[in-house]
């Protein structure tokens, strides 16, 4: 998993309350377990028409938000079905980093596995990182993971919280095997242990 330390880019600003996992990525693009490929329907009922040309008005689809890597929402975002493949799609994308008031649970922890910050942040604030966002291409956001801040484009500086364990996991590119690989030496020395007390098993 790629380390998430510092992080300088465009934010889209996408103010929609309830964005569920179906329409991060709909369920017809399920089929794989590849984790990538799939940047390219993220959004994809909002991002293109019947006839799969693209809807100007949907953010990701404007010029100045094509290469975001950070994505302001709405509360609640990530609800729905548990699909890790949500987080896959973002990530495939180049979205490092969600910023909201609130996350559903398992695609909060999700984003963690999978090298994506979701930052929580109280609603006046959220609402700063928005508006500053609005402003296009020019306003570039910069997210500083170690220093737990988020700085705007006029030099104003927000702080976030974030477990410590969760910080760790990202600023090491640690996801749930990379952490079993951290204890490799002790892992085998206890296999080592138990094949010599208990030889027949």
């Amino acid at each position: 998993m790629e380390k998430f330390t510092q992080l300088t880019g465009i934010a889209a600003p996408l103010p929609l309350v309830n964005v569920d996992t179906d329409m991060i990525i709909p369920k017809q693009f399920l089929k794989t377990i590849k984790r990538t490929g799939l940047g390219v329907n993220l959004f994809d009922e909002m991002r293109y028409d019947d006839q799969g040309n693209e809807i100007p008005d949907f953010v990701l689809n404007q010029p100045a938000y094509r290469e975001a890597s950070i994505l302001v929402a709405g509360d609640n975002f990530g609800c729905g079905s548990s699909r890790e493949h949500a987080p896959w799609a973002l990530e495939d994308f180049g979205i490092r980093s969600v910023i909201s008031t609130s996350f559903a649970d398992i695609f909060y922890n999700n984003c963690f596995k999978n090298g994506i910050l979701p930052i929580v942040l109280p609603e006046a604030e959220r609402d700063m990182v928005m508006a500053d966002a609005e402003k296009g291409a020019n306003a570039r956001v910069e997210i500083d993971l170690e220093a737990q801040t988020i700085t705007l484009s006029d030099g104003t500086e927000i702080t976030f919280e974030i477990d410590p364990f969760r910080k760790h996991c990202l600023l090491n590119g640690l996801d749930d095997i990379g952490l079993t690989m951290e204890k490799v030496d002790a892992i085998s020395a206890f296999e080592a242990k138990a094949g010599e007390s208990r030889p027949w098993v």
